[in-house]
């Protein structure tokens, strides 16, 4: 168990003392989102639809498999979808295209996947506010008719027409059940209540009791494909694998799932697992001689400038149940049943 497993999963004298903390932030965010539902505050209404899809705890949850998802699924009704990505909180600075950065240390690497998955076909923004961020897409990209935001629960200022709340419903949950400091939470579960939809990322029987939740949907995220990183476009399955040595590196965050992908697929290996904000470097390679080093793809684009020959990228798909595509159409349709934007829906169905 990684040491945040150790701290977020418990609840000690320390969790005590933040506790009241919590209890302040909770409130902090109910007052100011209270303080933009009363007009006190301005709202940004931009004049595309706004898809807000963020994680309910200080993990990713399959956030950004659902985003690849849900840009796949909109771009194939005829939208143009733009997406608005959190930058490096610690490298505060003006909105910037992923595609368009020359250091990539400067934004997460979730945010590099996504600008790497859809550098031709969807524009993909980062910065510190969602709402300036979006602003500055829109006007780089006037042909954008829907902004997917991946960091708005708890930004009020962008207005927005749906929210997605992700969860990953493991072996230990929301952990200790604290908001931020004392536990994992950034916001409290009842937050779940008044989202458009609950995505959960997990097979297995809820142990929680979900029916004043919005509506909920599963998710499973699945890894059956790799490709080399020195042929990017060529795709193979992961059992292709199966009879070279192999090197697994993760982040702690996404080791256990990559050690179940690699033994779902029959291959045997080492696993070297690093701290989840680790920049990879060719040093860390070097005293491994395995055939294969296989890395989760968001974490393996870092690698691109070496040992390209040697490293497999593994990329995340998203298995989704199809309800919540219904759902997010009909909202469209309903909410802008008069605009172009049903116009081209209604075209590509």
């Amino acid at each position: 168990m990684k040491l945040s497993d150790l701290y977020w999963h418990r609840v000690t004298p320390l969790h005590l003392l933040l506790w009241p903390l919590s209890l302040l932030l909770n409130l902090f965010f109910k007052i100011r989102r209270l303080c933009y539902w009363l007009d006190f505050f301005p709202l940004v209404k931009l004049p595309v639809p706004v898809i807000v899809v963020d994680s309910i705890t200080i993990d990713d949850g399959g956030k950004t498999p659902l985003v690849l998802w849900l840009v796949e699924m909109l771009q194939g009704r005829g939208l143009s979808p733009g997406i608005v990505t959190q930058g490096d909180p610690d490298r505060p600075g003006q909105p910037e295209a992923i595609a368009k950065l020359s250091e990539h240390a400067r934004v997460r690497s979730k945010a590099l996947l996504l600008g790497k998955r859809l550098e031709h076909t969807c524009p993909v923004w980062a910065g510190n506010n969602p709402a300036d961020v979006a602003k500055a897409l829109l006007q780089a990209h006037p042909d954008c008719n829907i902004i997917i935001c991946t960091f708005g629960l708890q930004y009020p200022r962008l207005e927005r027409d749906f929210e997605i709340a992700v969860a990953d419903f493991n072996e230990t949950s929301f952990g200790n059940g604290l908001m931020l400091p004392a536990g994992p939470l950034r916001a409290g579960l009842k937050r779940l209540h008044s989202v458009d939809a609950v995505v959960i990322n997990s097979p297995r029987k809820l142990r929680f009791d979900t029916s004043d939740w919005a509506p909920t949907y599963h998710m499973k995220l699945v890894g059956n494909m790799v490709y080399n990183l020195s042929s990017p476009n060529v795709r193979h399955p992961v059992s292709d694998l199966k009879d070279k040595s192999v090197q697994a590196f993760a982040t702690y965050g996404n080791t256990q799932w990559l050690a179940n992908q690699l033994q779902q697929n029959g291959l045997k290996g080492k696993m070297q697992s690093v701290t989840d904000d680790h920049r990879f470097v060719e040093q860390d390679f070097s005293a491994f001689d395995a055939e294969v080093i296989i890395m989760l793809e968001e974490e393996a684009i870092q690698c691109q400038k070496f040992v390209k020959d040697r490293i497999w990228a593994l990329p995340v798909e998203a298995w989704i149940d199809g309800e919540i595509q219904a759902r997010v159409l009909n909202m469209l349709r309903e909410k802008f049943a008069d605009s172009d934007v049903l116009n081209e829906m209604a075209c590509s169905n």
